[in-house]
């Protein structure tokens, strides 16, 4: 087993169990791309086994903090099993949700989403690469289904120093789906559609909108980056008038379009906007254009610390035109996937967007991802996903 020797001083996140060695910490000694690698301290105790990853600032990802641990196809297949056993205890009202939740579940770099009777999985880091035909294996054999589909085409990938890889890993079959999610479908295809098809992370932060348009009776509903219409089918189900969904994916709004038919609710309750969010935004606040409920749901504008400044920006922004042309009462559903934008900052952000936009708001709730997306102790960098739900005051 090849030794990797963390610098004097630099071992504390390995002592509280945290996944990551970054490249800066690391005093010597080196591997093969997802080679099982010895962690030690500057004084030649045991830290970690981990995955190394000659390519990536994350130079090495823990696998184990146990000393006596053989990383080997059983070591794999246990952990296999003991992620899926922990979603058979969560309160989940869908035949979609994530079994494998990465550093969460102690499989650093291997994502896996269940939809139906179909497996999708991302291999985004070179340990979890070089296990791949192991992981499979167990997925397949702990949930007893046969049909896994391959979407490692993430920038993490590219990062490891690994190419994309879509495709069948293992049986066949359709690629477009339907998913059934609380009271509703919704229609995704695994090989084209975002992440391994779907958000799913969102799944109770769409039940909630729903709820709040059943409560609030919503008129005028603005969801924007709309996607696919997860968040239209949702405001719709639970009796908004009218939604008006945005998004610049014109696959994505014909998709959008056909979950509203799928579940039954009129087309012209709909306005679908080919079209960016901010010009949009900007538009409505000049045409005097309102709405009761605004859902703000953008991509990823940080994915490290390092572009937290400039992402801040761009969220204040969104942010401020949504309170422009949120009505008194009004509801603002916003969020923020960005992992390098913390819960307090993003705070801090839609409040700054609230004072230069004139409005004040009660917050009503604090949302996350759903809780097969979990957060654990040692690894809080599993909360990417973040949101409000801001009432403007009257």
């Amino acid at each position: 087993m090849k030794l990797i020797r963390i610098k004097e001083g630099k071992d504390r996140a390995l002592q509280r169990r945290h996944p990551w060695v970054f490249e800066s910490a690391i005093a010597k000694g080196g591997a093969d791309a997802g080679e099982t690698v010895r962690l030690e301290s500057a004084q030649g105790d045991f830290l970690a086994w981990a995955a190394f990853s000659p390519q990536s600032k994350i130079r090495a990802r823990a696998w184990s903090f146990d000393e006596k641990q053989r990383i080997d196809a059983a070591f794999f297949t246990q952990r296999i099993a003991a992620a899926v056993r922990a979603r058979a205890r969560f309160d989940i009202r869908s035949n979609g949700l994530r079994l494998v939740h990465g550093e969460a579940d102690g499989l650093p770099g291997l994502i896996v989403d269940r939809y139906g009777d179909t497996l999708v999985a991302q291999f985004l880091s070179a340990g979890a690469e070089r296990w791949k035909s192991v992981l499979t294996d167990a997925l397949l054999a702990e949930t007893g289904l046969d049909r896994l589909y391959e979407r490692s085409d993430a920038s993490a990938r590219g990062l490891e120093g690994l190419p994309e890889a879509t495709g069948w890993l293992r049986g066949e079959g359709p690629t477009q789906l339907v998913l059934q999610e609380h009271d509703w479908q919704l229609g995704l295809d695994i090989a084209q559609g975002h992440k391994t098809g779907f958000y799913l992370d969102q799944r109770d932060s769409r039940k909630r909108f729903a709820d709040y348009a059943a409560r609030l009776q919503f008129q005028r509903v603005l969801n924007c980056y709309c996607y696919t219409g997860g968040f239209t089918v949702a405001a719709l189900a639970g009796g908004a008038a009218h939604v008006t969904s945005i998004d610049s994916s014109g696959p994505a709004l014909e998709q959008a379009r056909t979950n509203v038919a799928l579940n039954g609710h009129d087309p012209a309750r709909c306005e679908f906007l080919d079209a960016d969010v901010n010009a949009s935004l900007r538009r409505f606040a000049q045409e005097g254009r309102t709405f009761d409920a605004i859902v703000l749901d953008p991509p990823k504008f940080a994915p490290t610390v390092a572009h937290a400044e400039r992402a801040a920006r761009a969220y204040k922004d969104i942010n401020r035109l949504a309170f422009k042309i949120l009505e008194p009462g009004g509801v603002l559903f916003t969020y923020s996937c960005s992992g390098g934008i913390s819960a307090d900052l993003f705070h801090k952000i839609v409040a700054s967007a609230g004072t230069d936009a004139g409005v004040d708001g009660y917050i009503h709730e604090r949302m996350g991802g759903a809780p097969d997306h979990p957060m654990t102790i040692a690894f809080p960098e599993g909360e990417y996903l973040k949101g409000l739900v801001v009432m403007r005051k009257a």
